[in-house]
């Protein structure tokens, strides 16, 4: 399959989802790209806010969006997020990203236009440019060979993408809200079931910002978030399916986190047993720390990103650990929110306008049809 690019007759409104929290820095430039995007297809953009404590939503007033609030700041991660901003959102075809990215001129129309002319897909993303180049981790997301960047089915859309409303509704909801991570992928997981395909450009879809904390940091620090344990709240998503079970097993950082829990297992056995002389086990146990931290430098061609990888590696294994213990909330259930702005009495000059808005999708007429912003 080879989705064409050239464009067919202009699509229908575009909603573009953006998730917050705490982006005070970039959320007037996000939103602009936003806004820019959107000139000449017609649509709106939502705001879906984590109960930010900085000066996001003020700075986001400002713009002709619709922005909405979590109603629990306990309820934060990045599977509610983005379906907190689809239940508010109207458009036919919907486009996720986060608050620390900038959507580039000219994709949405690509995307747009690979859909309409490939019915089967549910999806379509594009290429993630990373410009905190400084950081290990996005260094080496950036680090990604170039077979990667080409015109492909994929079984994810890491970083946000252009998703068809009719292809959402037909697997129930959006984004698990129980998932603190690793929610584009149980989204791609339950679209391939029903039977649709996903696809990535080779063209570039968002510029990205990230973390400007230090490498250690943001490991204490997404524990905390509750982003290392999504790979356990993943499992538990596909607790009971087995089907499911056997597609999450194929990840290889799953089985790698896996088997770390196993490794230690075994060690804490092995120190059990031969206590109260328990040096052999604590030297093997050493020697193998190290063989492991060196060949993963010699393939990182780094030290220190050997070094990061490791450390993130187990700090995942353990978040496996605690995410799958985690209860779950029924992923379909309506979010408690507050809508902060729907219809701006103003736009910034040259941006947007107002305009009435268009009817509620099918399936919801008794949903109160607030005014949008079409561009």
């Amino acid at each position: 399959m080879h989705p064409p690019l050239h464009p067919p007759p202009p699509p229908g409104p575009v909603s573009i989802v953006i998730k917050a929290l705490n982006e005070q820095a970039h959320i007037e430039a996000c939103l602009s790209s936003a806004l820019r995007a959107l000139q000449g297809i017609g649509g709106e953009v939502v705001l879906a806010d984590s109960c930010s404590s900085d000066a996001t939503v003020a700075l986001a007033r400002r713009y002709p969006v619709r922005i909405v609030q979590l109603a629990h700041a306990s309820e934060r991660c990045c599977g509610i997020g983005a379906q907190l901003g689809y239940e508010h959102a109207r458009g036919s075809l919907v486009y996720l990203m986060d608050g620390d990215m900038e959507l580039q001129e000219g994709f949405l129309q690509a995307a747009a236009s690979v859909l309409a002319q490939n019915p089967q897909l549910a999806a379509v993303g594009g290429q993630v440019l990373e410009r905190n180049l400084a950081h290990l981790e996005y260094r080496a997301r950036n680090d990604k060979p170039m077979a990667q960047r080409r015109s492909a089915a994929v079984d994810r859309l890491d970083g946000g993408g252009l998703y068809r409303r009719a292809a959402i509704e037909s697997v129930a909801y959006l984004s698990d809200r129980n998932l603190h991570s690793y929610e584009e992928y149980e989204l791609g997981l339950r679209l391939r079931r029903a039977g649709w395909g996903l696809w990535r450009l080779p063209i570039d879809a968002v510029s990205h910002e990230g973390h400007r904390t230090a490498a250690l940091a943001l490991l204490w620090r997404r524990w905390r978030s509750g982003y290392a344990w999504g790979a356990g709240e993943l499992l538990r998503a596909c607790w009971g399916d087995r089907l499911r079970w056997l597609e999450v097993w194929r990840l290889r950082e799953m089985r790698l986190y896996l088997g770390l829990l196993a490794m230690w297992l075994l060690l804490g056995a092995w120190l059990l047993a031969s206590w109260p002389h328990p040096l052999p086990a604590l030297a093997a146990a050493a020697l193998s720390a190290c063989a492991v931290l060196l060949l993963t430098s010699w393939r990182k061609r780094s030290l220190t990103r050997g070094l990061y990888a490791v450390l993130a590696w187990h700090v995942n294994a353990a978040g496996l650990l605690r995410g799958l213990l985690r209860k779950r909330r029924s992923p379909s259930r309506p979010i408690a929110s507050r809508m902060i702005q729907d219809a701006p009495s103003c736009a910034p000059s040259g941006v947007a306008s107002c305009a009435p808005s268009w009817p509620a999708p099918p399936g919801r007429p008794n949903e109160p049809q607030p005014s949008h912003v079409l561009v």
